[in-house]
């Protein structure tokens, strides 16, 4: 939002959260997520044509574009545990649109889901502005991101495509013309809904797997003498193949990548495509293999045991330029320390210990916070160490 709005100076752009201590940190200077470059881009147009607001009602009754842009973690119990994507923010939305809606509005899911939720969206409002005695018109598109953090606005300022799914082909245009003030028509592809929303879930897990590919690999060199990065870089010069998302390492996570192979898996059990669904379990299968083989490697080199042993931690979100610590690799890396009676010192220039007990939390992980202690500097984290785990490959930690 705050780059179409930098993009696009004739419009207004409101963003609009009933979480208020949020919406006070986007009015500030103290953003609440990290992500490089965003700081400059909201300084300039904030209090321009860029807003930040918990009035939702009047953010829906006054504009002409819904993007629905709500979280859609994987669910923790029922039905698809582990699996499905809990729908509940984007169902909220759907109700809290009809509820305000003054008049027809398109409505675009930002979100990542499951392939016919733009069809479940749609039942939604249609249902909730029929009982409020309405006769308004909803149309949904399609519209998901690729971008990645650390590089979010460089993705955005020059992306690689923009995709739009939809089945109304004037209100497709009306969101291909907002993005063609800044991108290359020929990079705008339009699609149907279901398209769209697959396509979102399709690439990532196909850069996912890409990461387990490499990573598996990287077993196997261990035991032959092979070099993974001259393997790498051998299959990378492969024009059909490219050098990207081949390096090998502890393992992917964020919150998109096995959310979204998840997803996928429990789709294609739902359709009864088992065998699909069990290639694709795979990819998360290697990635939790590769931290788990990971991290024994560290308690092996240290006679087998880290009992009372101080290892450092050089970064805890899942990637540098972050402080994303979604299903990042350290939870499980320093889980494994720690059980096995090590002492844990993590520094990390972008998370904040809450961030970090909030995730251990979320995955029902204890913490004891005798073993798990926060650094205010790498020197700090590494003083004494028997062994030191750089886990994101920040700059400040090559010294």
């Amino acid at each position: 939002m705050a780059t179409i709005a930098l993009k696009c100076p004739q419009l207004e752009v409101v963003i609009v959260d009933m979480n208020e201590d949020r919406i006070n940190r986007w009015n500030s200077d103290d953003l609440p997520i990290y992500e490089p470059g965003l700081p400059e881009v909201v300084k300039a147009c904030r209090g321009k044509n860029l807003f930040f607001s918990t009035d939702v009602k009047k953010g829906i009754e006054e504009s002409d574009i819904i993007f629905a842009s709500v979280n859609t973690p994987t669910k923790t119990q029922g039905v698809g545990k582990g699996r499905a994507a809990d729908l509940r923010y984007i169902e909220s939305v759907g109700r809290t649109i009809a509820q305000y809606a003054n008049r027809s509005k398109i409505v675009i899911e930002k979100s990542t889901v499951p392939i016919k939720t733009a069809e479940a969206i749609a039942r939604v409002l249609s249902a909730n502005e029929t009982a409020n005695g309405g006769h308004k018109n909803f149309w949904i598109l399609s519209n998901p991101e690729f971008l990645a953090e650390g590089t979010a606005m460089k993705d955005l300022d020059e992306p690689d495509r923009v995709l739009i799914g939809g089945q109304e082909q004037d209100a497709i245009m009306v969101l291909a013309d907002i993005y063609a003030n800044w991108v290359p028509r020929d990079r705008i592809l339009m699609t149907n809904l279901w398209s769209s929303e697959l396509s979102k879930l399709v690439a990532n897990a196909m850069l996912a797997q890409r990461v387990s590919s490499i990573n598996s690999i990287s077993r196997l060199c261990e035991r032959t003498g092979a070099d993974v990065k001259e393997v790498a870089r051998a299959i990378g010069t492969d024009s059909r193949i490219g050098p990207k998302f081949l390096n090998a390492s502890v393992g992917f996570g964020g919150s998109c990548f096995q959310k979204d192979i998840l997803n996928l898996v429990y789709i294609c059990q739902q359709f009864g495509l088992d065998e699909v669904a069990s290639y694709w379990q795979q990819v998360v299968d290697m990635n939790d293999h590769q931290k788990s083989a990971f991290t024994g490697k560290i308690i092996q080199s240290l006679f087998n045991t880290v009992t009372k042993k101080k290892i450092a931690i050089l970064g805890f979100a899942f990637k540098k330029d972050t402080g994303d610590v979604r299903e990042t690799p350290a939870l499980m890396v320093c889980d494994m320390l720690m059980k096995d009676g090590g002492l844990v010192y993590v520094y990390d220039p972008k998370v904040l210990i809450e961030d970090a007990l909030t995730e251990f939390k979320y995955h029902e992980i204890e913490v004891n916070t005798d073993q798990f202690i926060f650094s205010k500097s790498p020197e700090e984290a590494c003083e004494g160490a028997h062994a030191i785990v750089v886990l994101t490959e920040w700059d400040e930690f090559k010294t």
